[in-house]
């Protein structure tokens, strides 16, 4: 059902985009960037966030953490990471699959502006088995996303 809201998105929105699935799981940042053949950074890892009564996604770069600091005060509360179920009955992708596409319910989606380091990443597409090559511009364009600078200050 995930992957295939996904590919309805792009199909609708971005017929040009090819969804990637491997053989491998690509659950976690290090597994996502083997599978792809790509540095971790360059993974889009989406962050699924209750700030007060609101949820929201925020996509960054895959070696980036959470400030806690910044992303108060541009999401406009604490952020607290959702569990398993909430992630699921929320977006409609299971964890390590998450993305800003072909989500289950609308929620606002910030990128970080950690992503703008690279001219492509790769995010999910809705299973721990694919994703898909972007621009950081173009998802931010097609998800309809905010920029923010949420994320503590790479080294």
């Amino acid at each position: 059902m995930s992957l295939d809201s996904v590919r309805a998105f792009f199909a609708q929105h971005a017929p040009d985009i090819a969804i990637i699935e491997t053989p491998d799981s690509s659950a976690t940042v290090a597994l996502a960037a083997a599978a792809h053949g790509v540095e971790p950074a360059r993974i889009a890892k989406t962050l699924s966030l209750r700030v007060g009564e609101r949820v929201v996604l925020v996509v960054a770069r895959g070696d980036a953490r959470l400030d806690n600091r910044k992303a108060k005060a541009a999401l406009g509360g604490k952020p607290r990471m959702l569990d398993a179920d909430e992630v699921v009955a929320l977006t409609g992708h299971p964890v390590g699959g998450v993305c800003p596409f072909g989500l289950a319910t609308p929620l606002q989606v910030y990128c970080d502006v950690s992503l703008k380091a690279f001219d492509e990443v790769v995010p999910a597409a809705g299973s721990t088995q694919s994703a898909v090559r972007i621009s950081p511009e173009r998802m931010a364009a097609l998800t309809g996303a905010q920029w923010v600078d949420v994320c503590q200050d790479m080294a």
